[in-house]
């Protein structure tokens, strides 16, 4: 299996590392299995890899969403890669278990029935997909709970982060990304204080330490 996810082109080697630990902590879960991880922003790192684990396997693409990236590029780089053999899954925000962790965050942070949450997320001005995924689950979320407001807002799209305003001291934003990296360090930040948000900003769903083992369990059933 070959988890991966877009990196940071800048400055490839931290995500390349944190993505690197993130397969460790996947592998315990799938034994048997060899569980390795690539970035898009590493030159030969797919190519490195698939030249290593063999013309066939699962790619995991640690994503919020589906669309041109995952179901694209994505394809296009492994086939350059010598890996068209390889079967691209769901990408981790569409998973289903992984929309349910962060309901399962939120029920955790105690916020209750007639609260507010605000979910923060990517978007892209090019392609509606992140923004489905994302309004999906602040949806979810809000019914589930009973929620007075609970809504999704981006950095790269409209509605912007930077402008969720009346957000109170008792509200919560969940991050809804897949790790850490300079959109979560210093974006969200800054636009979340721009904004004037006065609530709790909850971890990064995808720093959750039951996401290796969510997904393991989405490798193995495929």
């Amino acid at each position: 299996a070959l988890i991966v996810a877009h990196g940071q082109p800048s400055d490839p080697e931290p995500a390349a590392a944190e993505l690197a630990a993130l397969a460790a902590r996947v592998a315990p879960h799938l034994p048997g299995w060899q569980v390795q991880s690539a970035t898009l922003a590493e030159a030969d790192a797919l190519a490195d890899r698939i030249a290593d684990l063999g013309p066939k396997g699962l790619v995991y693409p640690l994503f919020m969403a589906g669309g041109w990236f995952t179901q694209v590029h994505l394809p296009q780089r492994l086939a350059d890669a010598g890996g068209a053999g390889w079967r691209v899954l769901a990408p981790f925000g569409m998973d289903p278990l992984v929309q349910d962790l962060a309901l399962t965050q939120v029920r955790e942070a105690g916020l209750q029935a007639g609260g507010s949450l605000l979910l923060a997320a990517h978007g892209s001005f090019r392609s509606p997909a992140p923004s489905e995924v994302a309004n999906k689950v602040a949806r979810q979320i809000g019914q589930a709970l009973g929620l007075a407001r609970s809504e999704a807002a981006f950095i790269d799209q409209t509605p912007k982060l930077s402008e969720a305003t009346g957000f109170g001291p008792q509200a919560l934003c969940l991050p809804f990304f897949a790790a850490r990296g300079g959109h979560v360090i210093d974006d969200l930040p800054a636009a979340l204080a721009e904004a004037g948000f006065e609530g709790r900003v909850l971890p990064t769903l995808g720093l959750d330490p039951r996401v290796p083992g969510l997904i393991a369990t989405a490798l193995a059933q495929a």
